[in-house]
């Protein structure tokens, strides 16, 4: 990419679009676009063709997608399939259509199948079953990289993928209904402290173990990939290390200030029991995250207090 290179962030306003922009921007891009969904519906066919005929787009982040947590995956599992499909299936026709120099798609390790062997390799991908509360999604984001990798072999298009483990930052979605554990956490805790509460309810036992990346890492990798790599398997992006939601429960009860109890109601779904990437890939390659836990918490919460 160039510095003048036009570029489109499908998504820009989302916690992985908003990221990627920031980061384009330190990096000096100056001729970075974006859509609202009321100036582009991305389900609608003819109005993405119309967009990208218009626009002459030369590189493509496809970070727009429906997304949501435990609750909202196993409530809606009609919706976040058919929107997602939609979306990908427009963005990378028409990028194909019209020539776009290359496009990097991104997924999410919910992808892999539930009892994966740890850490998860790319090629774990469909030698299992699939996590039943997120499968809707799994299953849209499996076709989406596979749809890169097959206009890549007919086509010789320059489409890419990667799969991003679980992130947090800012402009993430803090809704205690439909949001991803670190956000539901953050808001759980805040809320707790400034009512005043004797103590903080948290879905499941605590011992599923995640490992979490802040968005602006996962954008510098999104970046990086996108001018230093060019193969058909998709790239794994993570830390490569997890913790158990127990300890990361701790974490956000001492940066918040909350000093009640913590009370694990075992009656709720867990999820996965363990899910960690194998980044040996990408750390080839020569990118490593910078944003330790810790300070991605702090830095998380930072955020919420200014924005909710």
């Amino acid at each position: 990419m160039n510095k003048d290179s036009k570029i489109y962030i499908a998504g820009h306003r989302g916690l992985v679009g908003s990221a990627i922009v920031r980061n384009l921007e330190l990096k000096g891009f100056k001729n970075i676009i974006g859509r609202t969904h009321k100036e582009l519906d991305l389900t609608n066919q003819a109005e993405v063709r119309k967009f990208f005929e218009e626009e002459n787009i030369e590189y493509v982040f496809l970070a727009a997608a429906k997304v949501g947590g435990i609750n909202a995956n196993n409530t809606y599992p009609a919706d976040f399939i058919y929107e997602n499909l939609m979306i990908q299936n427009n963005i990378i026709k028409s990028a194909h259509d019209f020539k776009v120099k290359k496009l990097l798609f991104l997924g999410s390790t919910c992808i892999y199948p539930k009892m994966a062997p740890q850490p998860i390799k790319e090629e774990y991908l469909l030698t299992g079953a699939l996590e039943p509360t997120n499968e809707a999604y799994a299953i849209a984001k499996i076709a989406g990289l596979e749809m890169c990798k097959f206009f890549r072999r007919q086509y010789r298009d320059n489409f890419i993928s990667c799969m991003p483990t679980n992130l947090y930052g800012p402009n993430d979605n803090f809704d205690l209904n439909n949001s991803h554990v670190m956000p539901a956490l953050i808001r759980k805790f805040h809320e707790a402290k400034i009512n005043n509460l004797d103590n903080v309810d948290v879905w499941g036992t605590g011992k599923p173990l995640r490992e979490f990346l802040y968005v602006d890492d996962m954008a510098d990798a999104c970046v990086f990939l996108m001018e230093n790599y060019d193969g058909e398997e998709h790239i794994n992006i993570g830390t490569g290390e997890e913790v158990s939601i127990k300890e990361l429960v701790q974490i956000i009860k001492e940066t918040v200030g909350f000093k009640g109890k913590i009370v694990f109601n075992s009656k709720m779904p867990d999820g996965t029991p363990r899910k960690l990437t194998d980044i040996g890939k990408l750390k080839s390659l020569g990118w490593n995250h910078k944003v330790d836990l810790k300070n991605g918490v702090s830095l998380a919460y930072d955020w919420f207090q200014k924005n909710y």
